[in-house]
């Protein structure tokens, strides 16, 4: 057989295979993320928005350290993963949108269902194209026809009759431009940096800034932090310390909107967990309106 043949089909079945990998590792993360909107609810009951992010960021960043201090053994040692110099612009950008975003879902969380706040947080699937035109990128026509359905799709779950929006509602649908950019940062940032290197800067990053905020906003008390133990552990060491570096690693080969098709099924995964452990339930109006923002992240991305 010609050997250029040979070549082009050995090539080819890498690229399918690392593009399945990244698939596998993206999916995993949506049902980390959609699953864990259950334990940021939970943990509202307890202590603040803020310390709460702030410990699970920080527990997140812990738990990449094993991961790090392996990379010693490599011909690289700690320059390549990154501890050496942690103050870059790139590490700054990508910390500051993780803590907007955060923040943002975080504070609107109590104030609205996990389920809801699942779908809402899943419009950054449409956004992430739509600002990608910022940045010179074609947004083609399936994309207005899936904002246009998602946003169908967010009247019938959020708008009242009186046409108002809850705040919470509200707040996490600002917090999905952040996480929106954050998707297209990470994008541009893996061409240039390891994946834990970026993972683990920008959870310390957004750990200082929320836990700055946490100690001279919020209450603290020790039997508080001892009540939401299982939430936090849950979402500091799967939802930042797995899926978050799930999506670092996984983005280094996926197209952003193609990652961000796959990340949108947290928004299912959250209603579905939402409804099993919290016994949050949707009205029929708020059903419809979910799948079709559902339905609109899928048109936007896959036609």
């Amino acid at each position: 057989m010609n050997p250029w043949v040979n070549y082009l089909e050995g090539n080819t079945l890498k690229v399918r295979s690392n593009s399945l990998k990244s698939d596998i590792l993206l999916l995993v993360a949506s049902l980390i993320w959609g699953t864990a909107f259950v334990a940021q609810r939970k943990g509202m009951e307890y202590i603040g928005p803020f310390l709460f992010n702030g410990i699970r960021f920080l527990l997140g960043a812990f738990v990449l350290i094993p991961f790090i201090l392996a990379k010693k053994n490599n011909s690289h040692g700690l320059e390549q993963s990154g501890l050496t110099n942690p103050i870059r612009r790139e590490f700054v950008v990508l910390g500051l949108l993780l803590f907007g975003g955060a923040s943002l879902q975080q504070i609107g969380i109590v104030f609205t269902t996990a389920g809801k706040a699942g779908f809402i947080t899943g419009l950054y699937v449409i956004l992430v194209p739509i600002l990608g035109m910022l940045l010179h990128r074609k947004t083609r026509i399936s994309t207005w026809l899936g904002a246009v359905l998602a946003i169908m799709g967010l009247y019938l779950l959020s708008v009242q009759q009186d046409f108002s929006i809850q705040k919470g509602d509200l707040l996490v649908l600002v917090g999905a431009f952040f996480w929106a950019s954050h998707v297209l940062a990470i994008d541009r940032f893996t061409k240039q940096f390891a994946p834990l290197q970026l993972a683990f800067w920008q959870f310390i990053l957004c750990a200082i800034l929320s836990l700055g905020l946490g100690i001279m906003l919020e209450q603290i008390t020790m039997q508080a932090l001892l009540n939401t133990t299982i939430p936090i552990l849950y979402a500091g060491i799967l939802s930042v310390g797995a899926a978050y570096t799930l999506q670092v690693i996984a983005q280094k080969r996926a197209h952003p909107s193609h990652a961000a098709i796959i990340l949108s099924l947290e928004s299912p995964f959250a209603a579905l967990a939402g409804y099993l452990v919290l016994n949050e339930a949707l009205s029929g109006r708020e059903v419809l309106g979910g799948v079709l923002m559902v339905l609109g992240m899928i048109i936007s991305q896959v036609f």
